[in-house]
């Protein structure tokens, strides 16, 4: 998705109040970004991300709970057109690769000139994918060492190595103990992440990494 209009209307997610505050004077500051929320939390993160949805979501990575990770997987899943920015005082190989997989299209540090902070909500608006340098450098050290399929949760390869042995949704629901719904949120992730269309491809994707035997 890439936002036409004038007005980009970003959801703020933080569990730290100063810094929603702070976010929330910066923003609505500047001339054509609203800011239509900012929550503490991923689960509320989630049931203000649908209807209607933000432009840009930008989400701090360490939370208590459901933590940003986890979040925007799940926002992915439910909304795939959704762009997440992460927003974090944390650059490290890991959590950087980790949110990228989970969906984020960009990923932005606290210690930012809020000019730069605006330049890339306004990015991740028109479709770009704004990464702070000593990010891109945590992604691409990270991607060099990482095998096919760890982008993948543990839960997303029981799922897909279910899909491979030819399994119905329903039939992986029943075997994992979990709700045909959840799979079907599961599969989603899946084809995004290994980027794949369909069940048939999926399949094909697993068995071409080794991933099939799970």
């Amino acid at each position: 998705m890439t936002v036409t209009t004038d007005s980009i209307r970003v959801l703020i997610v933080d569990d730290h109040a100063i810094v929603r505050i702070g976010l929330t004077r910066l923003l609505e500051s500047m001339a054509g970004i609203e800011v239509v929320a900012a929550v503490a939390g991923g689960e509320e993160a989630l049931q203000l991300s649908t209807a209607p949805p933000p432009d840009v979501v930008l989400m701090d990575v360490s939370m208590p709970g459901l933590d940003g990770i986890e979040t925007t997987r799940r926002m992915i899943a439910a909304r795939p057109d959704a762009r997440v920015v992460m927003l974090t005082s944390f650059a490290d190989d890991e959590r950087v690769a980790d949110a990228i997989d989970a969906g984020a299209v960009g990923y932005l540090l606290k210690d930012a000139d809020p000019d730069d902070l605006v330049r890339g909500i306004r990015a991740a608006a028109r479709g770009e994918a704004p990464l702070d340098p000593r990010a891109a450098r945590a992604l691409l050290s990270t991607r060099g060492e990482r095998r096919p399929g760890d982008q993948l949760s543990a839960r997303e390869r029981e799922v897909l190595a279910l899909l491979v042995k030819g399994l119905s949704n329903k039939q992986i629901a029943w075997r994992l103990n979990i709700r045909e719904r959840t799979v079907k949120a599961h599969l989603t992730s899946v084809f995004q992440r290994i980027g794949v269309a369909d069940r048939t491809q999926a399949a094909l994707w697993a068995q071409q990494h080794g991933l099939g035997d799970g």
